[in-house]
């Protein structure tokens, strides 16, 4: 996977994590910079952690699946993709009314950050089967999203989330840009 495909990737999985902390900030009450690095750095360090944990789950599977490995790669991502554009269309419940929260739980943000990274530790799987760093991906996904998160709770309370559901619609269709990349340079190399 080149260097283009990698950032992609990166930003394709922070965009769960951004419509997430465009959540978040949305309910605080005038998010400082501090919360927001706060809540970016342990989504980052999520979202870093479980690529790693997929590709050592698919690294013990790839030997058995070399030869389809591209398609396999190309599906699950296609799939990521397509679920992320549901979820982003799907209607959400209204939030419960009340006092504006002036900070998140670390407990209620990790759990937010490990609900939105699943789909990195499914990635992370995928990308055991083709030629890639994992290490550099991974770091490349915790940075992404790192500062998406953070940009996104300082943007919660302006943008609530309409433009959440849309940066999850646009990170769908990367992922499935992606595998559809992936499944070409396979085919035609």
């Amino acid at each position: 996977m080149n260097f283009a495909a990698t950032i992609l990737l990166a930003f394709a999985m922070s965009t769960d994590a951004f419509a997430a902390a465009v959540g978040k900030g949305t309910s605080l009450y005038k998010p400082r910079f501090s919360d927001a690095l706060r809540t970016g750095i342990i989504f980052g360090v999520i979202e870093a952690i479980t690529p790693l944990i997929g590709w050592f789950i698919g690294s013990a599977a790839a030997k058995y699946v070399q030869e389809w490995d591209h398609w396999l790669a190309f599906v699950m991502l296609s799939v990521l993709g397509l679920l992320m554009i549901r979820n982003a269309l799907r209607d959400q419940d209204a939030e419960e009314a009340g006092e504006p929260r002036r900070k998140h739980s670390f407990w209620n943000l990790a759990l937010t950050g490990f609900a939105t990274s699943i789909d990195a530790m499914a990635v992370g799987v995928s990308l055991a089967f083709i030629d890639n760093n994992i290490f550099i991906t991974a770091s490349v996904i915790g940075l992404a999203t790192l500062l998406m998160v953070t940009i996104g709770v300082m943007l919660g309370r302006v943008l609530g989330k309409f433009v959440g559901k849309r940066a999850e619609i646009f990170g769908g269709l990367v992922l499935i840009g992606v595998g559809t990349s992936i499944l070409f340079e396979h085919l035609h190399a």
